[in-house]
């Protein structure tokens, strides 16, 4: 270990030694150094002191922000709320529409996490260890034991229309039953957000709420529509061209939209179903009333969506033995059905998700 009042006592010593015009030409070179590197900072833009020591906790929040707008990760611009540390990383608090959220970066500015999952023990009582056990698929290539296998068994995937992981998991889904249609009638996407005065709320903001709606609205009101307009819809965003070219009755689902009794009491169900099963992120896949973990089945593509629906039959039907896709949907709006990079994994497991509205 230094001893740090001995080096500091031999450099006044040596201070001392020094006379005075040594000193002051130190002194000079000194402020010469420091002159040429203001001078070269301000004709080189890309160099700063930040450079040097690190971002500032500010800068490395304003740069995710920058980020996810540069990006279009957002349906709306997001706004920068605060910035604090936890855990060795940069807590980032960001404000979507009307919803705020947190998000995590590391200390040198250059990873971005849109959530965080707490991993530290927490005290549960043996009954609700044993409940959560039960409720859970262990990752192995069938369901649990707590699974109930039924002649007509449904899985269910919970998304929000604008998260990167839920369009990709409807992507999958649009997949499978394009190629096998048969497996329409044992799969369903739900929603996840909140109610407040006749209005969604998502946590992407207003336009992923409004989007939210109107899918519900076509998967209840106009079911055999529901599948080509999400296709066509997760491509770019074009809801208006989608509505068109898929044949979606405007006027019925407009009317849907606008009335409380109709889209507003369709999406109460979906998010009190995501209560009822304590659905945390975009997606979560549920199997006959059940949370699994879809890496288990092959992940995210259109064979794992068939895998995952045909586990929970008593007899499995012959369509279950037809390969689909295997490779993992794109994530995102994308024109193709996969792409580079994709992620796969389900909530808290190793892949990607987006963290439920507030």
């Amino acid at each position: 270990m230094y001893n740090f009042k001995n080096i500091f006592s031999s450099l006044i010593n040596k201070l001392k030694k020094m006379n005075r015009n040594t000193i002051l030409v130190c002194i000079a070179i000194i402020a010469i150094i420091i002159t040429g590197g203001l001078i070269y900072a301000n004709q080189n833009h890309s160099f700063s002191i930040s450079s040097i020591f690190g971002y500032s906790d500010k800068q490395i929040g304003e740069q995710a922000i920058k980020y996810i707008n540069d990006n279009q990760l957002a349906a709306t611009p997001a706004s920068l709320v605060s910035v604090s540390e936890a855990s060795g990383l940069v807590k980032v608090k960001i404000k979507i529409g009307t919803t705020e959220f947190d998000s995590y970066a590391t200390k040198d500015g250059k990873l971005l996490f849109p959530q965080a999952f707490d991993m530290s023990p927490k005290k549960t009582s043996a009954s609700t260890s044993e409940n959560a056990s039960a409720n859970t698929d262990t990752g192995s290539n069938q369901p649990t034991a707590s699974v109930t296998k039924t002649a007509n068994p449904m899985l269910e995937a919970f998304v929000v229309a604008r998260c990167p992981y839920g369009l990709q998991m409807q992507r999958a889904m649009a997949d499978a039953v394009k190629n096998l249609p048969a497996l329409a009638q044992y799969i369903k996407v739900r929603y996840i957000g909140s109610v407040s005065g006749n209005k969604l709320v998502s946590m992407h903001g207003d336009a992923e709420a409004t989007e939210n709606l109107r899918q519900i609205c076509i998967r209840e009101e106009q079911p055999a529509k529901y599948w080509n307009y999400v296709s066509c819809q997760m491509k770019t965003g074009d809801t208006a061209g989608c509505e068109t070219s898929t044949g979606v009755d405007s006027a019925k689902l407009n009317s849907c939209a606008s009335d409380p009794s109709k889209g507003i009491a369709y999406a109460q169900k979906d998010f009190a179903l995501a209560t009822k099963y304590d659905v945390q992120g975009s997606p979560t896949l549920i199997l006959n009333g059940v949370v699994i973990d879809e890496t288990g089945y092959g992940g995210r593509s259109s064979d794992g969506v068939k895998s995952m629906a045909c586990a929970g039959f008593t007899t499995k039907p012959s369509f279950c033995s037809t390969k689909l896709n295997t490779t993992a949907a794109a994530s995102s709006f994308s024109a193709m059905y996969s792409s580079s990079g994709s992620a796969s994994g389900n909530s808290g497991s190793t892949g990607a998700n987006c963290a439920p509205a507030q």
